[in-house]
């Protein structure tokens, strides 16, 4: 757990430029907040808190981050796993955002209502974990 820490730690320190180092820091601590979970460093240069393991119908079956981010240099990507739910009431008090299946995107932290976000990433685990058993990172 602590390499993980240590890891997190500088994969904060290293985002650029600088204001999306500031935006990845308040995200970091505003997930933290909301999930009560530390991040885990996952492949790609994404954070996630929380994790779930999953088996579809075909059989396939894997293990992701329960929700998360990644300080893209262009935007922001926020997780809100796995996109079960339709989440426009949330979405429209927002602010300006753009959304993909699973994928919340924000050209800049500022754009964003947190208190909505946090409501969403809330929102979020709790329809993940009425589909799958979710756990702490």
């Amino acid at each position: 757990m602590e390499a993980e820490i240590d890891e997190v730690s500088e994969f904060l320190r290293q985002v650029t430029p600088e204001r999306r180092h500031g935006e990845a820091r308040a995200l970091d601590a505003l997930f933290r907040e909301v999930t009560g979970w530390n991040p885990v460093l996952w492949k790609g240069g994404m954070l996630g808190y929380g994790r779930y393991d999953y088996t579809y119908a075909s059989g396939h079956s894997g293990s992701w981050f329960a929700t998360g981010f990644a300080p893209r240099r262009a935007r922001l990507s926020i997780y809100i796993m796995p996109g079960y739910a339709d989440f426009d009431v949330i979405l429209t008090r927002l602010g300006k955002h753009k959304v993909g299946k699973s994928c919340l995107y924000l050209n800049k932290l500022a754009d964003a209502d947190q208190g909505v976000l946090a409501e969403l990433i809330r929102a979020g685990l709790r329809d993940l974990a009425g589909h799958w058993p979710v756990r702490p990172s």
